[in-house]
C-alpha cells in the first residue's frame, strides 16, 4: 500500500476559519495530504481584525507535539504562529525530540489587519532556537525586516541581500515573500545552497488576501511531504496560492479582507 503523504501544522487557531491552522489543513487537504495539527494559541478573529489571544501552555503544546509525531509518519512540518519565548522553546525541544527536520517556518509577527502576534521579546528567542531548525523560512517583507532590525527591502535585491543575513541564522533556504511590494508582480526572492531565484507572479486586484502567508508556507510543506524537491513544491505553493488569490472573489466571507478559495480547483464554480 503506497504511504498517505502527513504534514502538521505548529500554529495559532483563526476563530474566522482563514489563517492559522485553518487555513493550514484545507491547504493540506486540497493538495491530497493529510494534515495533523499542534494548537499554540486560540485567537478570536474574523475578517476585520483580531480581538483576543489565548496562549495555550507550553505543557500542553508539547504534549500534543509528542500525541502527534509518536503516532504518524510526519513528512514535513509547518510552524506558525508562536506568540511567546516560552512556546518558542518548547516547540524547538520537540522538534529535536522527535528528530523532525523537514521544517517550513513562517515567522508569523504580525496579522493581515495589522495586529501583533508575537510579543516583542520572542523575536530574539525565534532568532536564536528556530531559524536553525528550519528547512526554510518564508518571512514576508516586514516580517525579514523585523528579524533583522533593518528598514523593510524595498526592491528584489535589497531582499536577497536580507535572505543571505537571514541565512546566518543557520536555515537552509530563506523564501522573502513580495506580497508586501509594488509594481505590477509580486517578486519573491528564493535563497538556497543553489543560488537565488526569483518567482514572479501578477498582483491579483482583490482584497480578499487573509490567510495568504500561512497558505504559502503550508503549501510548500505539502509539496515535500508528497516528495517534490525544495525549488519544485516552492514553484507549485506559488501557483496555488495566486490560483487561491484569483479565485477568492468568488467566495462571500465576512466584511473584512476576506479568504483566499483554498478549495478552488475542487468546489463548483460559483454563477
Amino acid at each position: 500500500m503506497t504511504k498517505t503523504p502527513i504534514a502538521v501544522t505548529i500554529a495559532g487557531s483563526d476563530s474566522g476559519g482563514g489563517a492559522g491552522i485553518q487555513a493550514d489543513l484545507k491547504t493540506f487537504s486540497a493538495l491530497g495530504v493529510y494534515g495533523a495539527s499542534v494548537v499554540t494559541a486560540l485567537t478570536a478573529q474574523n475578517t476585520r481584525g483580531v480581538t483576543g489571544i489565548h496562549d495555550v501552555p507550553p505543557d500542553f503544546i508539547a504534549a500534543q507535539m509528542d500525541a502527534v509525531f509518536s503516532d504518524l509518519e510526519v513528512d514535513a512540518v509547518k510552524i506558525g504562529m508562536l506568540s511567546r519565548p516560552e512556546v518558542i522553546e518548547t516547540v524547538a525541544f520537540g522538534l529535536d525530540r522527535h528528530r523532525i527536520s523537514t521544517v517550513v517556518l513562517d515567522p508569523v509577527m504580525v496579522a493581515a489587519s495589522g495586529d501583533r502576534l508575537l510579543v516583542p521579546e520572542a523575536v530574539e528567542t525565534l532568532r536564536a532556537m528556530l531559524l536553525r531548525r528550519a528547512l526554510l523560512i518564508t518571512p514576508n517583507i516586514p516580517e525579514a525586516a523585523a528579524l533583522l532590525d533593518v528598514a523593510p527591502a524595498s526592491s528584489p535585491a535589497e531582499m536577497r541581500a536580507q535572505a543571505e543575513r537571514l541565512m546566518a541564522f543557520g536555515p537552509q533556504a530563506v523564501l522573502i515573500k513580495g506580497g508586501h511590494g509594488e509594481g505590477p508582480d509580486s517578486v519573491d526572492v528564493l535563497l538556497d545552497a543553489e543560488g537565488v531565484v526569483e518567482l514572479a507572479a501578477p498582483r491579483v486586484a482583490t482584497r480578499n488576501t487573509h490567510g495568504t502567508g500561512c497558505t504559502l508556507s503550508s503549501a510548500i510543506a505539502a509539496g515535500l511531504a508528497r516528495g517534490m524537491e525544495l525549488r519544485a513544491a516552492v514553484r507549485a505553493a506559488k501557483d496555488y496560492l495566486t490560483a487561491a488569490i484569483g479565485a477568492s472573489d468568488e467566495l462571500t466571507i465576512g466584511q473584512g479582507h476576506g479568504p483566499v478559495h483554498h478549495f478552488h480547483a475542487l468546489w463548483p464554480r460559483s454563477i
